[in-house]
């Protein structure tokens, strides 16, 4: 008996479960491009105005990764959260680099790329990429690791 299924309707998680790392990796590699774009995006807003806005795929994706390690904490809870923990601290960094833009634009000086929030997208690719493609080295892991 699961512990979860009087709280939450956990039946069409289990037809949608084995999906999740391959949407989340889809999710985090289309984090990192809207990201690029988005950069793109800031530095032309920068030079010409006061302050730089968000860029709207750019929060979709980020709103997408918060949304899908959700769902994966209730397929698998513990890499779901160390998943989550890991989208969030990117979600908290994309928000104070955002601001760091902000000050930059305001004070003309050159806008920089958000790198903290590069790095921690960087290790949600990373992490995404262990559970959506592990089955790529799955024959060497048992091999070596397991033997």
């Amino acid at each position: 008996m699961d512990p979860l299924q009087f709280l939450v309707p956990l039946g069409w998680l289990a037809d949608v479960g084995p999906m999740l790392p391959y949407a989340i990796f889809v999710m985090a590699i289309a984090n990192l491009a809207t990201r690029h774009l988005a950069h793109r995006r800031h530095v032309e807003q920068g030079t010409d105005g006061e302050s730089v806005e968000p860029y709207a795929p750019h929060a979709f994706t980020n709103v997408g990764l918060v949304l899908l390690s959700f769902l994966f904490v209730l397929d698998s809870p513990i890499s779901g959260v160390i998943l989550s923990v890991l989208v969030i601290t990117m979600l908290i960094a994309d928000l104070f680099e955002l601001e760091a833009r902000n000050v930059e634009a305001r004070n003309d000086m050159r806008i920089e790329a958000p790198k903290s929030a590069i790095a921690a997208s960087g290790l949600v690719l990373v992490y995404a990429s262990y559970y959506a493609l592990f089955f790529l080295v799955e024959g060497l892991w048992n091999q070596y690791i397991v033997a």
